[in-house]
């Protein structure tokens, strides 16, 4: 017998990519020259963060994406995809701020995933010039007390 758990699927925000891409590029405007091959690599990396997690937790992830492409009805009279880029973000800054604990929690989680998505690409690490380490600071000739976090603030064994 086949379990139940093998019919469900492994994420559940391919069908909500155009949504999910379409925040994406107001969340990060570089999104907005990726090619085909790119925005893969960027779903890719935000599938394989959510294939770990709880069943629930993508069902109300992808709720939500549900919810910030209906909101904007209520204030433009259309979608998220269908606004231009100001009242994109304009809308997401106002779910940002919203006194709502569960929109702001939302938003900092879609938001994580899509920059998880961005910057783990090779291609954007090595033009910021991000080089971590699987062995962290220490492949570096460092250790963690060594590194200065801000100008003002040290870590201390």
């Amino acid at each position: 017998m086949i379990p139940k758990a093998a019919f469900r699927p492994a994420v559940m925000l391919s069908s909500l990519r155009p949504i999910v891409h379409a925040i994406a590029t107001t969340v990060v405007p570089e999104t907005s020259s990726l090619d085909d091959r790119a925005w893969a690599e960027l779903d890719a990396v935000m599938d394989s963060a959510l294939a770990q997690r709880d069943e629930r937790v993508r069902h109300q992830l992808a709720t939500f994406v549900r919810l910030l492409q209906l909101m904007p009805l209520m204030r433009y009279g259309r979608p998220f995809t269908a606004l231009n880029a100001r009242q994109r973000t304009a809308f997401l800054e106002s779910i940002e701020r919203s006194r709502l604990l569960l929109l702001r929690r939302g938003f900092w989680g879609l938001r994580t995933l899509i920059y998880m998505g961005y910057y783990t690409r090779d291609d954007v690490a090595e033009s910021i010039g991000y080089h971590a380490h699987a062995d962290g600071w220490a492949a570096r000739g460092g250790t963690v007390a060594s590194v200065p976090l801000t100008p003002q603030l040290w870590v201390e064994p």
